[in-house]
């Protein structure tokens, strides 16, 4: 997308529309020798599968889904939910495009799910197929009992004699079951509000939320990966993410717009994310476009020698929590361009972001609402747009071609989800913001997120920047604590990098550091030391956990100035 096109961007969705078509079946007919992915295994040997062969896979694929009792659906109903529980690699795009582009949904599943995470989403979405590998199986083992659902397993690398663990389940080994199959398969003729993709949301708090998402998700995200990545694509990209494709950011950030757009997927996922690891990737693996979450460029930002890595990277995206201005500059040193951050959610993807070949960043700001998107900052209560400057929800004026369908069979959550105001129907984000002159939206923090003591209301993300910048601070997270007098306190929990020992001279170091680089209401008047930072799977601190130990701490002890404990 030129900048030109930018200007004069309008959505353009057909009603009828196939995004596993969209994303394979041209480039099989225009350019069947382009590499759709480039695979890296944990021993790093390498695959590249061609359009072509990923054409023949994805037929074959559908093929053994339907040999197993999978059949598309009537026109007009939901297609049978099929799970992928597989780590990036050419097996889960393969699925990912042959579930849709036959007109079922696609249900994408994290390996590191415990038995409950698993269970409930293959429960609750009624899943009656699952793709997955052998290294699954223990974990499928402890709930196949609790899914009444399921019929249909294909397996990559089944072991011998496996399939007699799960007796009322038809287990087949994937390879085998595609060996077999035709290396053509008609794609249904789906329509744009189709039901291609039920992904569940993260479950910072409560259980997670199935957002179904249509097949116009994919056009709807286009605009914000174009933008991100510097207006992708360019001659010579190649996409690489460490963020898992279980995850919208994955998904639908790198893979399927990587596809779509005929460029280059690295499927790679570490077992465990190392900065040296993921720079020698990016380096040996010719990556010059690269979605990487804070957390990874915060571990990266630890390894003293990353500028020495030579890298030939185009664009750095990142999203999920604001970088700071000392990230910013660490990136434009290392990786020699922005790292552009964009914003969104599992429900409205990819909806704010900056781009930096158009306009500098501002550091504290995430962006410009992408062009076809109308993102506002508003009165939650009321629906009314709220003056620049004036903090509210970050919302999204309906329909827009990348928000979810509704959550899957819960009504009532999805009605909440949304407001109505004087522009029109609004979905809320739950996120809180405000909106700058220029018209760049800054991110606060969640709603259940913001600090509010002695009459002040504090967003956590400024001051975990500003801790991280601190030479002993590791990770950050920042949430209120009770307290008797200011309601809330701010509580600092924090890991320490390597030769630092925590104590109270090391907390009121760092409450000394808040406080002289920022103001003297943010600063943390409670800094625990924790060993291990708590994250969803996605890399996102889960304040909802950190609040949890806050008032723990604070109903066993009496908080007290620059106090320091070993939470």
């Amino acid at each position: 997308m030129t900048p030109a096109q930018l200007a004069e961007f309008r959505w353009h969705i057909p009603p009828r529309f196939n995004l596993g078509m969209a994303v394979c079946d041209h480039w099989v007919a225009q350019d069947p020798d382009r590499i759709a992915i480039h695979e890296v295994d944990e021993d790093g040997r390498v695959r590249d599968v061609r359009y072509r062969d990923l054409g023949r896979l994805v037929a074959q694929l559908s093929h053994a889904l339907v040999a197993g009792g999978i059949t598309p659906p009537a026109q007009g109903e939901v297609g049978a939910r099929i799970g992928v529980l597989l780590p990036q690699s050419v097996e889960t795009a393969t699925a990912h495009v042959a579930i849709p582009r036959m007109g079922c949904v696609s249900l994408p599943l994290f390996t590191l799910f415990g038995p409950e995470a698993l269970r409930h989403r293959l429960r609750d979405s009624g899943a009656s197929a699952l793709i997955t590998h052998a290294a699954s199986l223990d974990l499928l083992a402890a709930v196949a009992g609790d899914l009444p659902d399921l019929r249909l397993v294909l397996c990559k690398d089944l072991p011998e004699g496996a399939a007699g663990r799960f007796p009322g389940l038809l287990i087949v080994d994937y390879d085998a079951a595609l060996a077999v199959q035709p290396e053509d398969f008609p794609a249904a003729a789906t329509g744009a509000e189709d039901a291609a993709f039920l992904i569940y949301t993260s479950g910072t708090t409560g259980l997670p939320k199935g957002a179904l998402h249509a097949h116009r998700v994919l056009l709807g995200h286009l605009p914000g990966v174009e933008i991100s990545h510097d207006l992708l694509p360019q001659p010579g990209d190649r996409l690489w993410t460490p963020a898992d494709w279980a995850w919208i950011g994955g998904l639908l950030d790198v893979l399927m717009p990587g596809l779509y757009h005929g460029v280059t997927v690295v499927a790679c996922r570490f077992p465990k994310f190392t900065a040296r690891a993921a720079l020698d990737l990016i380096r040996d693996h010719g990556i010059r476009n690269a979605f990487l979450p804070p957390t990874a460029l915060k571990l990266m930002r630890l390894e003293p020698d990353a500028a020495n890595w030579s890298l030939n990277l185009r664009s750095v995206a990142s999203g999920g929590e604001p970088l700071g201005a000392g990230l910013l500059d660490w990136g434009q040193r290392v990786f020699g361009t922005t790292i552009n951050e964009f914003y969104g959610q599992t429900e409205c993807n990819m909806i704010v972001s900056g781009c930096g070949v158009l306009e500098p960043p501002l550091p504290g700001a995430m962006g410009r609402a992408v062009p076809g998107h109308h993102v506002a900052i508003i009165d939650p209560a009321s629906g009314a747009l709220l003056p620049a400057g004036h903090e509210g929800e970050i919302a999204v004026l309906s329909p827009d071609p990348v928000m979810f369908l509704g959550y899957w069979t819960n009504p009532a959550a999805t009605e909440a989800k949304f407001v109505q105001g004087p522009q029109g129907r609004w979905m809320l984000t739950g996120d809180r913001g405000i909106a700058q002159p220029d018209g760049r939206l800054s991110f606060v923090g969640r709603d259940d997120d913001v600090i509010s003591s002695a009459g002040y209301r504090i967003g956590p993300a400024e001051i975990e920047d500003c801790l991280l910048r601190h030479p002993a601070v590791h990770l950050a997270g920042v949430v209120g604590q009770p307290d008797p007098l200011r309601g809330h306190i701010v509580a600092a929990f924090v890991t320490l990098g390597a030769g630092h020992s925590p104590g109270p001279d090391l907390a009121a170091e760092i409450s000394a550091h808040v406080r002289d680089l920022l103001a003297a209401y943010e600063y943390p008047r409670a800094v625990h030391f924790i060993d291990e930072m708590p994250m969803t799977t996605t890399g996102k601190i889960i304040r909802a956990e950190l609040r949890q130990r806050a008032e723990r701490i604070a109903r066993d002890t009496d908080p007290a100035p620059h106090e320091a404990t070993h939470a």
